[in-house]
């Protein structure tokens, strides 16, 4: 919003209060994102001149995966002119997952196009964003048991540049836990899930860049952690929601990997990466999930949830400030250790807070303990926390494997 770059804010998602200050107006920061903001509306302003408004050679509505309960749901996507990209296959060349990836980069975002999204009876229009985006909350009347998967209509609203609205039109999956649903995951991806080593920037460009859903590896143990977490001790399946400071440029790939590695499928809660008048990304990696998981137990009030993420930027003082805003909400906090300098102790001097609020946090480094604590606190059956070490050795015996020979360095 103009005018605001001189204001000073405030958080609170470390474990204590920091006031951050703009940058200088004429500093090396400030004139990079001038020069960015700069590019992107300039590219944006000679499409538009370019645009002679006939029909998108590609046109396409994305719908990602929403959730909610019965009475209220959230449907989000996007709309590109730009042709599926091919999906992951085993043996591709490094160049090939290169090339797929920019091309997830380089979208061709559809601003201003008109869409009805229909659930359950409700019915709402909406127009995309300048990014191509569209957000929105229905209130359908859905039953109780109809299972924990339903679909939302999302289509044209009108005929648009000559394409007709019942022939543009897709199906959004929806996540709805039953009423006896005992408990929901909220994870982390990055460092969490997915190895990135996203505090090495270089590593995780060159691994994000040249890796693609097949290629790219979990953690040990973890996807064997999440199914037996999903199934638990014989309710109805817990879901999953995954909340990641990763861009929605990402989500057929990061969608890609969990199908791949076996990992439960859920709602990827993920941030849109454009640049505005105050800054380089929209929303702050802590602002995005806070607000993304506030969205979660908002729309699932009567479920207790486990919260899962990595000790490598914020995960534990955010979920720190989610335990304080939400007594009584969240059974555990798992942070996996990946700090460059473990002894930093930032995560050590969260442990108040938490035995404060009787939430009982573990740090470890590999999903054994996880396993283990989701035993003891009675989430999944006893043979889970044997079954996750032996994965762990075995997948971590495996990557050993793989990764010796001379060129290991």
């Amino acid at each position: 919003m103009p005018g605001t770059a001189g204001i000073l804010s405030t958080t609170a998602i470390d474990d204590e209060e920091h006031v951050s200050t703009p940058d200088h107006p004429t500093g090396p920061r400030h004139l990079l994102h001038r020069a960015a903001l700069a590019l992107e509306r300039g590219l944006d302003a000679l499409a538009r001149r370019l645009d002679d408004g006939s029909a998108p050679d590609d046109f396409r509505i994305i719908a990602y995966v929403g959730h909610g309960h019965p009475g209220e749901v959230v449907v989000r996507g996007r709309v590109v002119d730009d042709p599926r990209p091919p999906e992951a296959v085993v043996g591709e060349s490094t160049w090939t997952s290169m090339r797929r990836m920019a091309a997830r980069f380089a979208s061709d975002e559809l601003p201003g196009v008109p869409l009805v999204v229909t659930c359950g009876g409700d019915r709402v229009e909406v127009t995309t964003d300048d990014e191509g985006y569209y957000d929105v909350r229905l209130h359908p009347d859905l039953p109780v048991d109809g299972g924990p998967w339903r679909s939302a209509d999302v289509r044209l609203a009108e005929a648009w540049r000559g394409l007709d609205p019942d022939t543009h039109a897709v199906e959004a999956r929806v996540r709805v836990p039953g009423p006896d649903t005992d408990l929901a995951i909220i994870s982390d991806v990055d460092d969490t899930v997915l190895q990135t080593g996203a505090q090495r920037f270089w590593d995780m460009v060159r691994v994000t860049a040249t890796g693609s859903a097949v290629t790219r590896t979990p953690f040990p143990g973890v996807a064997g952690l999440y199914r037996a977490l999903e199934t638990g001790t014989g309710g109805p399946r817990r879901p999953f929601f995954y909340v990641s400071s990763s861009p929605w440029n990402l989500y057929g790939f990061l969608t890609g990997f969990l199908r791949h590695r076996d990992i439960p499928l859920g709602p990827l809660l993920l941030r849109d990466l454009g640049i505005d008048e105050t800054k380089f990304v929209k929303s702050s990696h802590g602002d995005h999930k806070l607000v993304r998981i506030r969205e979660v137990l908002e729309l699932h009030p009567t479920m207790p949830v486990v919260l899962v993420g990595d000790s490598g930027q914020h995960d534990p003082q955010i979920y720190a400030q989610v335990v304080a805003e939400h007594p009584g909400r969240v059974r555990a906090v798992w942070i996996r250790e990946v700090r460059l300098d473990p002894g930093d102790e930032k995560v050590e001097r969260l442990g108040p807070r938490f035995d404060e609020a009787g939430v009982p946090m573990v740090l470890a480094p590999d999903s054994t303990a996880f396993a283990e604590h989701a035993v003891e606190l009675g989430l999944v059956p006893p043979e889970v926390a044997a079954a996750v070490a032996r994965a762990v050795t075995d997948e971590e015996a495996g990557a050993s494997a793989t990764t010796a020979g001379p060129e290991r360095h």
